[in-house]
């Protein structure tokens, strides 16, 4: 039995297709079909049932899937921890962030791990919706706020808020909002970062956490968009302080409702298939290490300069 015909039966199980297993993997569906064929032969099951548009997982596949599921794993894992010993980290590591956190602060931290670990390769996957790591084979996912799911582990690598910001031609035009649920009577710009809840803000304040419910003309699910919007005075936003600390200091925003903030921690987010990852481990704490301290460390000092 040959681990690359497990590899490629993986990928032909999840993807339930040849022609899309090839693709991935850069070949022709043919070959995909032959070295199943080749898998079969050795177990002597049918691992597919087969069709001229389709093919289907059979009940002995499902079994073999897991099955070479585990060993692709153990494999994987075992040339990491060997390599680690050695002061080596290969292989593909693949992350998973929303777009302007992604591009902004994640890419560049990336290029300075690749620089330390040249035969590490980095794949960045940058969407506005929450990633399935399991189906995705998706390493590390950074999600900000509540990460809570309970078949995956988390891990905080960096603290964080969101705070309600506004342009001053805004607030000379419209006024300043001087309690929660005057954000009612205002433009609230709307912005749904991957699954956050849309048009109802939850904010701590005095009282603990208190909703309101939101409304505007223009809403997005990308924050520069709506970063953007708030800058040339269309409302009230709510960003994380990395993300608008800049603007503030040079007077372009101002801090509306202070006493008020969404709780926006950034967590990494894996399966179990990546706990005893070695390389999952080490960007884990380069990326708590660079978020805080390194060149590319999150803003989040509110102070406005003269």
């Amino acid at each position: 039995m040959d681990i690359d015909d497990l590899n490629v039966f993986c990928i032909a199980a999840r993807r339930a297709s040849f022609a899309a297993a090839a693709k991935e993997l850069g070949t022709t569906p043919a070959h995909v079909s032959k070295r199943i064929a080749i898998l079969e032969a050795a177990l002597s099951v049918r691992l597919f049932h087969r069709t001229t548009r389709r093919v289907v997982i059979t009940s002995d596949g499902e079994i073999a899937f897991e099955w070479a599921r585990r060993i692709l794993e153990d494999v994987a894992s075992m040339t990491e921890t060997l390599q680690t010993t050695k002061g080596e980290l290969s292989g593909l590591l693949r992350i998973s962030t929303s777009l302007r956190f992604g591009r902004l602060h994640v890419s560049p931290i990336l290029s300075l791990l690749g620089e330390r670990y040249p035969k590490l390769d980095v794949w960045l996957e940058v969407l506005d919706r929450r990633t399935d790591l399991v189906n995705e084979k998706i390493d590390i996912d950074l999600r900000f706020g509540d990460p809570v799911q309970p078949q995956l582990i988390a891990h905080r690598i960096a603290s964080n808020r969101r705070i309600l910001v506004a342009a001053p031609s805004y607030l000379k035009r419209r006024g300043e909002p001087k309690l929660l649920a005057d954000l009612a009577e205002h433009e609230c710009l709307l912005y749904r970062e991957r699954e956050q809840a849309f048009g109802t803000w939850r904010l701590m304040g005095p009282k603990g956490i208190e909703a309101v419910k939101v409304t505007s003309r223009f809403g997005s699910n990308m924050s520069d968009v709506v970063r953007n919007w708030c800058l040339d005075g269309k409302g009230i936003c709510l960003l994380s302080v990395w993300d608008i600390a800049d603007a503030i200091r040079a007077r372009r925003a101002v801090q509306v409702l202070p006493q008020y903030w969404e709780p926006a921690d950034i967590w990494a987010v894996l399966s179990t298939r990546s706990v005893n990852s070695a390389k999952v481990r080490v960007c884990l704490d380069f990326l708590k290490e660079q978020l805080s301290s390194g060149p590319h460390a999150l803003d989040m000092n509110l102070e406005i300069g003269g």
